[in-house]
């Protein structure tokens, strides 16, 4: 396992929360996210997350801006989030508080929230160089990579309800001011500071066709922006011949990460019977485009840029009876995905030929098929002489991932083919209270089937006439994912305001 996540850590691009189906993660290892872009409060997230065929009045207008139309008067409302991940690999805490309400034909909300992610980092001894001249050491501060980093996000929506065509239209925005995000200081080991600096842009344009109060279908187009920036601080380490003793030169690496997405989901729900079934379907693709693909320390696979298409088709069925209600998922995603490497400079390939500067080098194409299943349950029970209920929910997310890698490496004029997969399964539960002024939701769920990355294998290695800009890494050195799980909480509080 531990070769095969070094040479397949190639893309991360799953940002957005994991509850709505119009993003779609791309992922080549079984790499431990985290929740921390579940920003938002869900109703169904203690059932699974389905939703194809089950309206989530919490998240339906904030994955769509057009469900806001379904919002009734003005409510308050936060939503505290705290996850953590096993081995003490990582964790964070979000803070939202914002307003979702209609007024006549319009309707809109305000949202913002505050995060701290905390930093994970595996120790590694350093790599010691020795080269024959005196190395001056510098005094410099370094930023420490243990303490925690906090985000910021903002969300604003707007939208109108056509009289008399059941038609709604609402575009948003959610900005996201960037310090940290979950696990990428697992992917410089060796670094002894790590600054993240970045910020998000989500655009949203729904629209909603309501034909009765249980037939719709509704449209999203989607463009996002995300630019990120990695300074990755190191120190290495000299043995100095004149002084007799080793010394430390700092040095910093900028690293770019830079991704734009553009996506298109269209959605249907209906009654299948008058016993209470429902069903839906759903359609998504997606393009990602990447002009630059921040390098780490773990990635052996060489890669500059890439592109990316993502799609999905969906069922699902729910059913209502009383207070109990069902809903069940299943989606398919075929992705295909392509990064290269980029030569600096001409290079000879073993063919006779040459690559020009710019030209690729290595391309590495993917051709992903995996697999989503959610079922949940929920059942609400009301309490006799109190003018209140309480619902009890429990649900389960499955998803399967396998893809197919050929890798073309033009200079050595050879390809190789790889097939890897696994499975993640995420148990949820959930609480509610409903009183007539107010309402309470607890949602909880554990993510599993996936790992951490730490390297071993470092050790104290004497090099000579080594350059003042060149470094070596110790060869043999194994990327080991260790098995952890994520466990999350969510408290909503829904207050209406009038």
């Amino acid at each position: 396992m531990g070769h095969r996540a070094s040479s397949l850590l190639a893309i991360l691009l799953a940002l957005g929360t994991g509850a709505t189906a119009q993003i779609i993660p791309i992922r080549t290892v079984p790499l431990a996210q985290g929740d921390q872009y579940l920003i938002f409060p869900s109703t169904n997230l203690g059932r699974g997350g389905v939703s194809i065929a089950l309206a989530d009045s919490l998240l339906d207008p904030f994955r769509n801006p057009a469900f806001g139309a379904r919002v009734g008067a003005f409510r308050l409302f936060s939503s505290p989030t705290v996850y953590s991940i096993s081995r003490e690999t990582g964790g964070g805490r979000t803070l939202p508080l914002g307003i979702l309400g209609r007024d006549g034909t319009w309707f809109g909300g305000l949202s913002g929230a505050i995060q701290q992610v905390e930093a994970s980092r595996p120790f590694t001894p350093p790599v010691i160089f020795v080269r024959g001249g005196p190395v001056p050491l510098q005094q410099e501060v370094v930023a420490s990579g243990d303490r925690s980093h906090g985000n910021s996000y903002a969300f604003a929506s707007l939208g109108k309800v056509l009289n008399g065509s059941g038609l709604s239209l609402g575009g948003s925005v959610l900005w996201s001011g960037l310090h940290a995000l979950d696990g990428v200081d697992l992917l410089y080991p060796d670094g002894q500071g790590l600054t993240q600096s970045g910020r998000g842009l989500d655009f949203r344009l729904g629209l909603l066709k309501q034909w009765s109060e249980t037939r719709s279908l509704e449209a999203l187009v989607r463009y996002d922006r995300f630019r990120m920036t990695h300074e990755v601080t190191y120190l290495d380490l000299f043995w100095d011949p004149a002084t007799q003793q080793f010394v430390q030169t700092p040095r910093v690496e900028h690293h770019l990460d830079r991704t734009t997405t553009t996506g298109l989901h269209v959605a249907y729900q209906r009654p299948l019977t008058a016993s209470g079934w429902r069903i839906g379907w759903i359609g998504t693709a997606n393009y990602l485009s990447q002009p630059r693909i921040a390098r780490n320390e773990i990635v052996t696979i060489p890669r500059d840029q890439g592109h990316s298409s993502a799609y999905n088709v969906g069922l699902g069925f729910s059913k209502t009876r009383g207070p109990a209600t069902f809903g069940l998922d299943a989606i398919y995603e075929p992705i295909w995905s392509t990064t290269w490497a980029v030569a600096e400079a001409p290079l000879l390939t073993a063919l006779g030929d040459t690559i020009p500067a710019g030209g690729r080098t290595t391309v590495n194409r993917f051709h992903f098929s995996n697999a989503v299943l959610r079922l949940g349950v929920s059942r609400d029970v009301a309490l006799a002489g109190l003018q209140k209920a309480v619902g009890l929910e429990l649900g389960l997310s499955v998803r399967a991932m396998h893809y197919r890698l050929v890798q073309s490496d033009r200079v050595a004029a050879t390809e190789q083919p790889f097939r890897t997969g696994w499975v993640e399964w995420s148990p949820t539960w959930g609480l509610s209270l409903r009183f007539p002024e107010l309402e309470l939701r607890y949602r909880g769920r554990i993510v599993n089937g996936a790992g951490r990355p730490g390297v071993l294998g470092f050790f104290p290695v004497p090099l000579t006439d080594v350059g003042p800009n060149n470094f070596v890494a110790v060869p043999g050195s194994t990327l080991n994912l260790a098995g952890v799980t994520t466990v999350t909480h969510q408290i909503s509080l829904s207050l209406p305001l009038r």
